[in-house]
């Protein structure tokens, strides 16, 4: 699995968000899959701790289910995109289908943001969708996900990597609950040690939202 995605692939969707190239040296982190108790509200400590801000690709059944949590990410200044109602894979769903997904979250994710679950997506499906939405991919794929992976590694894979203007991809979800626990902290204070330090070697990133309103 990719940790960086490869130099090409945003040439092939210009309308898509990958890197925010010229966006200052920022480095954007974003969550998906949520909102899910007890790993979302631990996040937004997290943030708020740090004074951070993300962004939350939200699925549609979640927040159905979980509303006051969605409702405090919004409170607390963090962004929102809709990424589906029930996270399905594009590349084994009918268009029909695959669009109709996203148009149910849209009763509870008002947000011209969207991103596809799995990053997959087919062209015509990602045609339809950019009509109503700036689809955003990332730079740079934590893998928290990944059950063994464990958190040193997410670290790794985040800071290593990272650039001005990157997109990171992060999962405030069970599957990711103990990578993520054990990673976000370290990788926002590292990020923020390097926004503070002079040295001219040193890329300054801060953490900031990818869009507010």
């Amino acid at each position: 699995m990719l940790t960086k995605t490869p130099s090409w692939i945003p040439y092939l969707s210009r309308k898509s968000w990958f890197r925010l190239k010229g966006s200052g040296k920022v480095v954007y982190l974003t969550f998906d899959d949520g909102p899910v108790p007890g790993v979302t509200d631990w996040v937004l400590d997290q943030l708020k701790q740090f004074n951070a801000r993300g962004s939350f690709f939200v699925l549609g059944k979640q927040v159905a289910n979980h509303p006051e949590l969605f409702q405090r990410i919004i409170d607390e200044g963090h962004a929102i995109g809709n990424h589906s109602y029930s996270h399905p894979n594009g590349w084994k769903t009918p268009f029909k289908e695959y669009v109709e997904n996203f148009a149910k979250a849209k009763a509870f994710v008002q947000s011209s943001l969207a991103r596809p679950p799995y990053g997959r997506i087919t062209w015509k499906q990602l045609r339809h969708l950019s009509k109503e939405h700036t689809m955003v991919f990332w730079d740079v794929l934590a893998g928290d996900f990944i059950p063994d992976i464990g958190s040193e590694k997410v670290v790794q894979r985040v800071c290593n990597n990272v650039r001005p203007g990157s997109i990171v991809v992060l999962h405030d979800s069970l599957k990711a609950e103990s990578n993520l626990k054990g990673a976000l902290p370290i990788i926002i204070e590292k990020l923020q040690t390097l926004a503070t330090n002079s040295e001219p070697y040193l890329i300054p990133i801060v953490i900031s939202a990818i869009f507010t309103s």
